[in-house]
């Protein structure tokens, strides 16, 4: 598998519900990670910090509760671009590439739920989560 670009949408307390409502329609299988297995906000412990659904037909959706810290505006920071691979060298290289000339909102390394993670605004305004599949995480 090469890098691959998947949906990942933002929510308020409602990303579990989401993720399994998304299985219930297209068959899909749900894993997620909540806060509370991390040392992030620790007041959403119960919420989602990284989850995605996978379905057999290939439809795949990743879903989060956004972090308090962050404005939440159902219309204005609804989803990122999530680009995925196995190979952490092509993921290293993409974080490279797309890092020029942009902000950088969490910095690339690892994470509770990835070998590497990062996640930036690009110089055309378009948020990225850049990670490296973990073998549990599909």
């Amino acid at each position: 598998m090469t890098l691959t670009t998947t949906l990942h949408v933002n929510f308020d307390g409602q990303a579990a519900a989401a993720l399994a409502f998304y299985a219930e329609v297209f068959g899909g299988t749900v894993t997620a990670v909540p806060y509370g297995d991390t040392a992030e906000v620790p007041e959403q412990r119960e919420q989602i910090v990284w989850g995605e659904m996978v379905a057999p037909s290939g439809v795949h959706v990743m879903a989060y509760d956004i972090q308090r810290s962050l404005a939440y505006d159902r219309g204005t920071n609804p989803f990122y671009l999530a680009l995925r691979g196995h190979d952490a060298d092509e993921v290293r290289s993409a974080w490279e590439g797309l890092s020029q000339d942009a902000e950088i909102l969490a910095p690339f390394g690892p994470s509770a739920f990835s070998p590497l993670y990062g996640k930036l605004v690009d110089r055309f305004g378009v948020v990225w989560i850049i990670d490296e599949i973990a073998s549990w995480n599909g």
